[in-house]
């Protein structure tokens, strides 16, 4: 490991708390079953696709998976890339295909030398359908060389032909209890003071995404202890409440206000416009909307509008616009 990304998992308790090894991960024991019979013959492994929620071990699992299969080079043989800041096809060919075409050779020193090297694609819903068509090809003529994992937030946005391809596991939702256990256990291991009740509103305001509630934990723990009071200030300053704080100033009738915040978030904050409508929805439905059918079906057509390359920035406009208008009736 890196002197720089010590320093950062140090800093961070997302990276200081990420588990090592797949039994480490909270609330998935039948995944972390089948993918223990399946790597026991590591010359046999197929490729694999994630799928669930955010924030619920995926990225980790395949971390994990790359460790074990590769041992302490695992890092010089395995690819980590983030589809949705490179979704495109120029990704895919140059960078993707690039490194599945290289055979990994068997060193002298190490004769457990696994005959492949790992690609590891997060987020690949956010990719192009054109980006997955060509994808599909470099797995097929790679799989002599390289092994994916596919991660994604929606299945339902990966082509068939990859899906056919890959053996699928699908994470589900932490429970309340895990993701509170969870952050007792970090508080224990830090020395800092904590209210259960403090917890259980971290769960609440994320929905059971750990890697979440663990960035408002470190964000909360102020003067070693964590209060219900430093929860709220923690939470008023996420992507998610400021994506609301959207919603209601368009709701509210103030377009240019909103779209100013809009601009920070994605432009200063680096929120995607796919985040945006996420967090959006998740604040707009537990508002008392006049209504809720009609802004449901705006956050559907502009999601698409955003799927098929659409101008994100323009999209979003015209849906702060849309939700203006809902407001005034």
């Amino acid at each position: 490991m890196s002197s720089k990304h010590q320093i950062i998992s140090n800093l961070m308790w997302v990276e200081k708390y990420r588990p090592s090894t797949l039994e480490q991960i909270a609330n998935q024991s039948d995944i972390i079953r089948g993918l223990r019979n399946l790597i026991k013959k590591p010359n046999e492994i197929p490729h694999f696709i994630f799928a669930g929620p955010a924030g619920v071990g995926k990225t980790t699992a395949a971390l994990c998976i790359a460790k074990e299969l590769l041992g302490e080079n695992w890092g010089r043989d395995t690819l980590e890339l983030n589809a949705s800041d490179e979704r495109g096809i120029k990704m895919v060919r140059e960078r993707v295909k690039e490194f599945a075409a290289v055979m990994k050779f068997s060193s002298t020193t190490d004769s457990d030398d696994k005959p492949y090297r790992i690609i590891i694609l997060d987020e690949a819903d956010e990719m192009t359908s054109e980006a997955q068509t060509a994808l599909r090809r470099i797995i097929e003529d790679s799989s002599r060389t390289t092994r994916f994992i596919i991660i994604c937030n929606y299945l339902s946005q990966l082509i068939e032909p990859i899906q056919s391809r890959c053996v699928i596991f699908r994470f589900t939702r932490l429970p309340k209890q895990e993701v509170v256990d969870h952050l007792s256990e970090i508080c224990r291991q830090e020395g800092i003071e904590f209210d259960v009740k403090a917890l259980s509103r971290i769960y609440d305001s994320t929905s059971g995404d750990l890697r979440h509630s663990i960035n408002i934990l470190q964000s909360a723990a102020t003067n070693n202890n964590i209060t219900s009071e430093k929860v709220e200030l923690s939470i008023g300053l996420s992507g998610r409440a400021r994506a609301g704080e959207v919603i209601k100033l368009a709701l509210a009738g103030k377009f240019n206000e909103a779209r100013v915040l809009l601009l920070e978030l994605t432009q200063v904050f680096g929120m995607s416009e796919k985040d945006f409508l996420k967090y959006a929805a998740q604040e707009a439905f537990s508002m008392k909307l006049s209504d809720p059918g009609k802004f449901a079906e705006l956050m559907a057509e502009y999601d698409y509008r955003l799927s098929v390359g659409a101008h994100a920035d323009i999209q979003l406009t015209a849906f702060l616009a849309q939700v203006s208008m809902l407001g005034k009736k």
